[in-house]
């Protein structure tokens, strides 16, 4: 492969071999900087995420996107467009953009702040409730602004929400569920049909609220959310799915946690039909893995079926 040359590369493991291997693809990536006249003395590499990412001094972040997720690129340039000046908080503002050897790319601004994976272990549980509630009102937020180019992402939530329905029994096989919540899933299914409404208008959905995609700042004591990232993943949809992610990592089956983000997003009453749409979503979502990504101790042994689950993630 000549240096200065991105490969043609076509499939994810390929893909993830390479940028594994930062020192093939570096070298390109301060090619590309140079050529937009950015400051390239002290670049650093992000080892984690999906796509190739560099920090450019202390200001600027490059993402190369590969041709086999062009759909990436996609969604996070129209959604830092669409965002930019309509959200109170900070969003990265698009500072350069094109293509190299078919591989799109964004040069961004970083955001100050610190990762909130960093601190959101360490806080105490009044802050917690804090952030939490500040969640909700910014999903809200968020689904408040005009989709614009949005409108237009693929897929379309009818087709997408029909989709993981179909392969909804065969994914949670595949990762291990356990048999007394896979019996349940049939029931669960054709409620979900009934309750997630398919035609409704669409919102903006980040579809990754968790601590890794967002920033928070301490003032006085008191931390606060101080920028959101990463919109890779966006969808146009049913508003409820973005609970899942703050729900699943950071709510954690507590009461007053729970009642914090719903509030913040706008929900005083938590029913057994809210809480029945939220489970279906939960495992009708593009990253399901409940064995993974549901932060209560011991659950598995607390809940005899799908039912009593969704009663142990969100109590009340």
């Amino acid at each position: 492969m000549p240096s200065q040359q991105l490969p043609h590369l076509t499939d994810a493991e390929s893909f993830r071999a390479f940028r594994s291997a930062s020192s093939q693809w570096l070298p390109i990536a301060l090619d590309i900087a140079r050529g937009h006249s950015l400051d390239v003395g002290s670049p650093h590499v992000f080892p984690t995420g999906t796509n190739l990412v560099i920090e450019l001094g202390d200001r600027l972040i490059l993402k190369i996107f590969p041709p086999l997720l062009r759909a990436q690129f996609v969604s996070e340039r129209a959604s830092l467009m669409q965002l930019a000046g309509r959200l109170h908080l900070p969003v990265p503002e698009i500072a350069a953009e094109g293509v190299r050897d078919g591989w799109p790319y964004l040069v961004i601004t970083r955001l100050a702040g610190t990762l909130g994976s960093e601190v959101w272990p360490h806080l105490p549980e009044d802050q917690k409730e804090r952030v939490l509630r500040q969640i909700g009102e910014t999903i809200a937020s968020v689904q408040r602004i005009p989709l614009g180019e949005l409108a237009h992402i693929e897929p379309r939530w009818g087709a997408f929400m029909r989709q993981q329905m179909q392969g909804c029994r065969a994914r949670h096989t595949r990762l291990g569920l356990a048999p007394k919540f896979l019996a349940g899933l049939d029931d669960l299914l054709r409620d979900a049909a009934q309750l997630i409404p398919m035609d409704a208008p669409p919102v903006i959905l980040i579809g990754e609220y968790i601590p890794e995609n967002f920033l928070l700042a301490c003032d006085d004591g008191q931390w606060s959310l101080k920028g959101l990232f990463d919109f890779g993943d966006v969808l146009a949809g049913w508003r409820d799915y973005d609970l899942l992610g703050p729900s699943a990592f950071m709510a954690a089956g507590r009461p007053g946690r729970v009642r914090s983000l719903l509030e913040g997003f706008g929900y005083t009453k938590l029913d057994f039909a809210l809480k029945r749409r939220l489970m279906a979503l939960m495992l009708l979502h593009r990253a399901s893995d409940l064995n993974s990504h549901i932060c209560i101790e011991g659950w598995q042994e607390r809940a005899a079926d799908l039912v009593e689950l969704q009663e142990l993630i969100w109590p009340g």
